[in-house]
């Protein structure tokens, strides 16, 4: 029998109104995806997956329409609504990226309120991102659930193979989650969720603007009963906003769903090339600097319906790096190529005392290299794609983990316990245990308490480890790093407003960072302990729940950030190059509407004090000996768009007051940009949904 669609335009949580959805899906027409970002959790879908975050999320429509069924979460490894959950996650929804004047997923998190985003070039080329005054190294990237982090260097873990048109939501899980997504979610885990419509449709998407910018991106997708494919692919170029700051990006990404009667099971394949010159990017002693990334990944994900529920994971990550210290050279020439398998299954069962979860993962990380790892017994490997270069360097790890965790729900408390054992082929090869505890306290509807400690391991990178050039010195005898991580959250939502409080101490030893000892010292990779604390808050206000959808304001939100952080260390310390280089203060407002008609904007104002500094440079390229501290800057960000049913026509503005800033020293960022595109959409056998009240 064919299942029936039912719109609600309101819940009105009387005891009876559950059996009105028996056998029918249910869509509720007045709860916008904006005031998801709301949520003190994310949003999945009811077969949400519990070994990772769920990759399946509702569709980004026109009517902001998101499907009752989305209250399952997953900030454990077993499926929570968002009134169970004991843990608090932060999402930047399809809204929040329509009305950003942004073009990359790395441009979109500079609006999160925890999160640092490290730019060495627009538009997602080289970004470092970081969570709660962590390093780019400390949280682990997820695509759809899976792990694409790179062991090579978290300065390549955010080339992603997907376009911003493909993205459903983003959501930022803050402080460390080992015993959810394992070894390197130390201070936390962002993971990007694609969509998949239940709809049929076509997208196209063209831009471009100074400095030669143009791309675009096309996206088809096909839903039927049991199986929905989706397939998206894009390309863009710029001359460089900055002296060798050109770029070239192309991207591919292909995904399906098999919804059976007894399991469902999820796949992807995704593609990536970017080439760049590198600018300043690793040494201002040499501003013509050039790299190519490139990435491949697959992965494919089940999970059964039944009592029992099993969800078993196999997935493969390939990249290739190449570098040049000195562009159309040789000089400084370095060529690596990583490969990561893993294998995840997770279980989990309901049963009278609560939800208990078992599940084992291996991941295997594995490179290539001219300059990274063991020297090789022979040169039987030759770089992909030259002729007469082979690799001479190698390096392998496995990476062991055992999870347990046991979830009490109470009626208006959550307990949520667990552990994970791990081992390491590159340690000793012996079990050590991560457990953690999250709680959470409901008073009401409106309030919402939650409290947990967690501890998490990082390993080292392989440029931690083995990394040598002219101004950088790595360090085999590295150990990894480990953390204890409190953190109190309060949380009080209504209709119309939300206002969220995180507090947080992290107790961290055997820090990795590259420093220098002195003004004329290498970058050298060290440990030493650290205590990073800080609080944040953000409040948001929802206009159109209050004076309706005819309201010019829609949305307006407020945030701030303080880090502090004190390292316990005798060994002075004349310059840090990522740990204690954090960002002290951080403001966020925007505010988006309606102008007239289909006419709307959006504006966003970013302020941002870091400590640290950086070594001057002379006109010459030679290193002064003198540090210069960071200036805090304020950024504007400025859209305009025309948003019709079937397309949408815009124009932005980045840096719109044309500031100069560093967010890396002597990497000078863009000023104003102007940037304007196209989007066009349709539906193939559009559906229509009975319209009824409850």
């Amino acid at each position: 029998m064919e299942q029936k669609t039912v719109r609600w335009h309101h819940y009105s949580r009387a005891s009876y109104a559950v059996f009105q959805s028996l056998n029918k899906q249910i869509t509720v027409g007045v709860l916008s995806l904006a005031m998801l970002a709301s949520f003190d959790v994310k949003a999945a879908t009811a077969n949400g997956t519990a070994d990772g975050i769920q990759n399946q999320g509702t569709p980004a429509d026109e009517a902001s329409v998101t499907q009752l069924d989305s209250v399952y979460v997953t900030t454990s490894r077993v499926p929570l609504t968002t009134s169970e959950a004991a843990r608090m996650v932060t999402v930047l929804t399809a809204s929040d990226l329509k009305h950003a004047a942004v073009h990359s997923i790395n441009d979109l998190l500079k609006y999160a309120t925890g999160a640092d985003v490290r730019q060495r070039g627009d538009m997602g080329v080289q970004t470092d991102i970081s969570l709660r005054g962590g390093t780019f190294d400390q949280i682990t990237i997820l695509l759809n659930g899976i792990n694409i982090c790179s062991p090579q260097t978290g300065h390549l873990s955010a080339d992603f193979p997907v376009n911003t048109d493909d993205i459903e939501r983003i959501e930022v899980l803050e402080g460390p989650a080992a015993r959810l997504f394992g070894t390197s979610a130390f201070s936390g885990a962002i993971n990007i969720v694609t969509k998949m419509a239940s709809q049929s449709n076509v997208q196209a998407h063209l831009f471009g603007g100074q400095y030669g910018l143009g791309g675009g991106d096309a996206h088809l997708n096909i839903s039927g009963k049991h199986v929905s494919q989706q397939l998206s692919g894009g390309y863009n170029r710029c001359d460089g906003a900055v002296d060798n700051g050109d770029f070239k990006q192309g991207k591919a990404f292909y995904q399906g769903r098999y919804n059976g009667d007894e399991a469902n099971v999820d796949w992807m394949l995704g593609y990536s090339d970017q080439k760049y010159g590198a600018n300043t990017f690793y040494s201002a002693a040499f501003p013509n600097q050039w790299e190519e990334t490139e990435r491949y990944l697959a992965a494919v994900r089940a999970e059964t319906k039944g009592k029992l529920h099993l969800s078993p994971t196999l997935y493969w990550n390939r990249s290739y790096d190449h570098f040049q210290l000195v562009r159309d050279t040789h000089k400084g020439e370095n060529f690596h190529r990583n490969d990561v398998y893993g294998l995840n299954l997770n279980s989990w069962v309901q049963w009278a005392l609560g939800k208990t979860a078992l599940g084992a993962e291996v991941r295997n990380e594995g490179i290539l290299s001219t300059n990274l790892g063991r020297p090789m017994t022979d040169d039987s490997v030759k770089v992909h794609g030259e002729d007469d270069i082979y690799y001479k360097k190698k390096d392998n790890r496995t990476n062991i983990s055992y999870y347990l965790e046991h979830d009490i729900l109470l009626k208006k408390v959550t307990i949520s316990l667990g552990l994970m054992a791990n081992t390491n082929t590159a340690l000793d090869e012996k079990f050590h245990l991560y457990p953690g505890i999250d709680m959470s306290y409901q008073p009401s509807s409106n309030w919402k308490f939650t409290t947990s400690w967690n501890k998490a391991l990082r390993m080292p990178t392989w440029t931690d480890l083995y990394y040598k050039s002219p101004t950088q010195e790595g360090n085999v005898g590295l150990s990894p790093e480990e953390v204890s991580a409190f953190n109190l959250n309060a949380r009080y939502r209504n209709n119309v407003m939300s206002v969220l409080v995180n507090g947080f101490f992290n107790h961290e030893t055997d820090m990795i960072d590259w420093v220098m000892y002195n003004d004329s010292d290498v970058y050298h990779s060290t440990n030493f302990k650290l205590d990073n604390m800080g609080v944040e808050a953000t409040v948001g206000i929802y206009f159109r729940q209050l004076w309706g959808e005819t309201f010019p304001l829609e949305k307006f939100t407020a945030s701030y950030a303080y880090i502090h952080q004190e390292r316990d260390d005798d060994q002075p310390i004349f310059k840090s190059c990522y740990a204690l280089e954090y960002l002290k203060h951080k403001v966020v407002f925007t505010l988006n509407g309606r102008i007239y008609g289909n006419l709307n904007a959006s504006v966003a104002y970013r302020y941002q004090e870091r400590e640290g500094g950086y070594l001057k440079y002379d006109a010459n390229h030679k290193s002064t000996g003198q540090l210069v501290s960071y200036d805090p800057y304020s950024i504007v960000d400025l859209r305009l768009s025309y948003d019709a049913p079937h397309y949408t026509i815009y124009a932005e503005a980045n840096n719109l007051f044309d500031k100069s800033y560093y967010d890396l020293g002597n990497v000078e960022q863009p000023g104003l940009w102007m940037k304007a595109g196209v989007k066009v959409n349709f539906d193939i056998l559009k559906k229509t949904p009975k319209q009824t009240n409850e």
